[in-house]
């Protein structure tokens, strides 16, 4: 009998430990955002090929990877998508704020973004595209580090100082020459987004790119928060208290919402 339970205790610690090496692998090309190689992955997860070449042949059989038309580069594959499209589909935020950031899109004319904080990042949850055609870059799903974003900002402002330094990993770094990555200064600039109501990013996420956001709240484990992001050409210091405005009415109808949503 001790044989037996110690061999089928053998049986789950190697089923833990595939189930972790699957997570490992998505985690890694999701991050990534590109096509790498069994080598590469190898050498970055620091496991065996032939243990990941077999992880990878089950994950690209049930669509969670795919191959590249040489078979020899892996990224995301068709199930990653349709599971990621379900989270936002279930999540009663994501669905409640589709016409709040149209409205806030059309008043504004400029990219709007709904996004959450997990761990150090904040993840976009939703956008809306600016009308003009000089434009930031973005997508759902995208990854930024927390404290180089207007949205990471707002969210981490309705945290105490010793809340903040247990949620960033430190030290900073910088994205652009513009990103706070000095402790005392970025508290500073939180302790005036905690004051005002809301944050701002002046080109420390991306070039050249000004942005105002607002935090929702602290649920969902990290917290949540609306921006409007333009270029420095089209947001001069009165058009952002102007587009600060618009991105706290939003957010006010937005909680609004949830409140109701809570009562029912």
């Amino acid at each position: 009998m001790e044989s037996v339970s110690g061999a089928a205790r053998v049986r789950r610690h190697e089923d833990v430990k595939s189930a972790a090496r699957v997570l490992e692998v998505l985690e890694l090309l999701g991050a990534e955002g590109a096509r790498l190689s069994l080598a590469d992955m190898a050498s970055t997860l620091a496991v065996p090929k032939s243990s990941l070449h077999a992880v990878l042949r089950t994950m690209e059989s049930r669509r969670w990877v795919e191959t590249d038309p040489s078979g020899t580069l892996y990224s995301l594959g068709l199930k990653a998508l349709l599971t990621g499209t379900a989270y936002l589909e279930s999540d009663d935020l994501a669905g409640l704020a589709g016409p709040v950031l149209d409205l806030l899109a059309e008043e504004t004319g400029e990219a709007v973004h709904l996004a959450r904080l997990d761990d150090t990042d904040v993840v976009y949850l939703a956008k809306r595209e600016s009308r003009h055609a000089l434009r930031m870059y973005s997508a759902v799903g995208r990854r930024l580090p927390a404290h180089a974003t207007a949205l990471g900002k707002a969210i981490l402002s309705q945290y105490d100082s010793a809340e903040i330094q247990r949620r960033l990993n430190w030290p900073l770094t910088a994205l652009t020459p513009s990103t706070v990555t000095d402790p005392d200064e970025l508290l500073a600039q939180l302790a005036d987004a905690r004051k005002r109501g809301w944050a701002e990013d002046e080109g420390e996420s991306s070039v050249d790119i000004r942005c105002v956001a607002v935090p929702l709240g602290t649920g969902h484990g990290g917290g949540d928060a609306i921006s409007c992001s333009a270029p420095r050409s089209r947001m001069d210091d009165a058009r952002l208290s102007e587009i600060a405005a618009h991105v706290t009415e939003a957010a006010h109808s937005l909680r609004t919402l949830l409140r109701r949503l809570g009562e029912h």
